[in-house]
């Protein structure tokens, strides 16, 4: 149960972690040194890479999750709080795969074709929604560590 808990939460960290890297240090610098062009090429790159990750995280975050619910006897065992974070989780999937699936397949066209504005419109609605699964990421982190004492 310790390895796969230890597992379950770094792939947390990666999806989390990267998120909150993403936007909260690589977003403001490469707005401020970079070009559009080289800007939307630079983003294009980075979530290439970084959703090869996050994919992997999220599947090991169901298995080790689901491992870990089972273990304990099934959802009606289990606290609330784990009720909550499997929520929040889920909601954070669903908006990963729509970016993944929707923005992210048009902005990788846009960069391709080299439309610019119509990459940086993508890019902003991207951007809004890392935002929101980055929230909902520490949410579920606060949530979790706040209320499984109680």
């Amino acid at each position: 149960m310790a390895f796969i808990k230890l597992l379950h939460l770094l792939s947390v960290v990666v999806w989390v972690g990267g998120m909150f890297f993403a936007y909260v240090i690589l977003r403001p610098i490469a707005a401020e040194i970079l070009q559009p062009p080289e800007r939307l090429q630079l983003w294009n790159k980075v979530f290439n890479l970084f959703f090869k990750w996050v994919w992997v995280a999220i599947f090991l975050i169901l298995v080790t999750g689901l491992s870990m619910i089972h273990q304990f006897g099934g959802m009606l065992q289990v606290p609330k709080y784990i009720h909550e974070m499997l929520l929040l989780g889920t909601i954070m999937m669903a908006i990963f795969a729509y970016v993944f699936f929707v923005p992210y397949a048009n902005f990788k066209l846009a960069v391709s074709s080299t439309d610019w504005p119509k990459a940086g419109a993508i890019l902003a609605t991207i951007r809004k929604l890392v935002a929101t699964n980055l929230l909902l990421g520490v949410l579920a982190i606060i949530v979790v560590e706040l209320t499984r004492y109680i």
